[in-house]
């Protein structure tokens, strides 16, 4: 487990801290299709072994947005904040994907509290995040996001 802070007065003593980096997790093709069921996203490219295997990756590749939902649970292995009620995804600052994740491959989250900024009733984090794909010479997504917590 990551860091652990009581609160938003600690929390913001965490802006600027290097987060680390989460746990590998496995990008299945079950994990590709259930994510195509929920958001109705079948492209052959994500869903069809066979036709993907003579496509321009040589197999199935995970959905960018996919990549992009596993932030939270990878995120959530590096900063818990407890003492607050709510905790919302504010929005995001930019993302951009600069490799595709092959189906088969594991992902991990290096991450860095950029800022902490109190907000009415709360603080509001903005995190610089890397989606690293294991041996992959690019990130799988280059990302900052923006969430809140309120007391």
């Amino acid at each position: 487990m990551g860091i652990t802070v009581n609160g938003l007065a600690e929390l913001g003593k965490l802006a600027g801290a290097d987060l680390g980096t989460s746990d590998w997790i496995d990008v299945t093709q079950e994990r590709v299709n259930t994510f195509a069921d929920a958001t109705g996203d079948h492209q052959w490219i994500h869903v069809d072994v066979a036709k993907a295997k003579e496509g321009p990756f040589g197999v199935p590749i995970a959905h960018g947005y996919l990549t992009l939902a596993l932030f939270i649970p990878l995120f959530t292995e590096l900063l818990e904040v407890e003492g607050v009620t709510t905790k919302v995804n504010y929005g995001l600052n930019k993302v951009r994907f600069p490799a595709p994740v092959p189906v088969g491959s594991r992902i991990r989250l290096a991450a860095r509290l950029a800022a902490v900024d109190e907000v009415p009733g709360g603080a509001q984090i903005t995190v610089d995040g890397t989606i690293e794909i294991e041996g992959g010479a690019k990130p799988a997504a280059v990302l900052q996001s923006v969430s809140r917590f309120y007391a």
